[in-house]
């Protein structure tokens, strides 16, 4: 069985509410604040679940924003990583989950990326997160669709088992 880290950064608790839900779902797996990471700590994990919340008009969530170049200049050789995100999908439908497209393109050319999801039952106009018509990892929308997120989690953590 692969070894999993769960790493989020979060502001409001939300984030770090979703990481706990997918620990959960997957029966195994080791929970970090981006705040509070050494990123050598990272080295004897298989599979990254890395998430974030979007923040105003699609920024990143601020202690992910601070060590993202750190992040991307990681040794990513034999690591598969997920990434999930947090957004408003109706206050800021124009940029939903736009945090988590932050994290997937300072990566993207190092790592592969696994959990891509499909954009079918959201509601939302524009997403940078959206590659090939899926979302690039779980898109959550706990201020909106909070009744989704746990039968969303189920499904993509099941997803995910294929890469564990």
């Amino acid at each position: 069985m692969s070894k999993i880290a769960i790493v989020y950064g979060t502001s409001t608790g939300a984030t770090k509410d979703i990481a706990e839900k997918i620990q959960k779902a997957l029966g195994a797996a080791d929970l970090y604040d981006i705040a509070n990471l050494n990123l050598d700590q990272l080295k004897p994990y298989d599979l990254w679940i890395l998430g974030a919340s979007t923040t105003g008009y699609g920024d990143l969530q601020d202690d992910w924003d601070s060590i993202l170049t750190k992040f991307a200049a990681l040794d990513f050789s034999g690591k598969k990583v997920a990434l999930f995100g947090l957004g408003d999908s109706s206050s800021y439908s124009d940029t939903f989950v736009n945090g988590m497209a932050q994290i997937y393109n300072a990566i993207q050319e190092k790592a592969e990326i696994v959990g891509a999801v499909s954009t079918d039952g959201y509601t939302y106009d524009d997403s940078e997160a959206v590659v090939d018509g899926k979302f690039v990892g779980l898109a959550i929308d706990e201020d909106n669709e909070y009744d989704q997120t746990d039968s969303r989690i189920t499904a993509w953590v099941n997803d995910l088992k294929q890469y564990i």
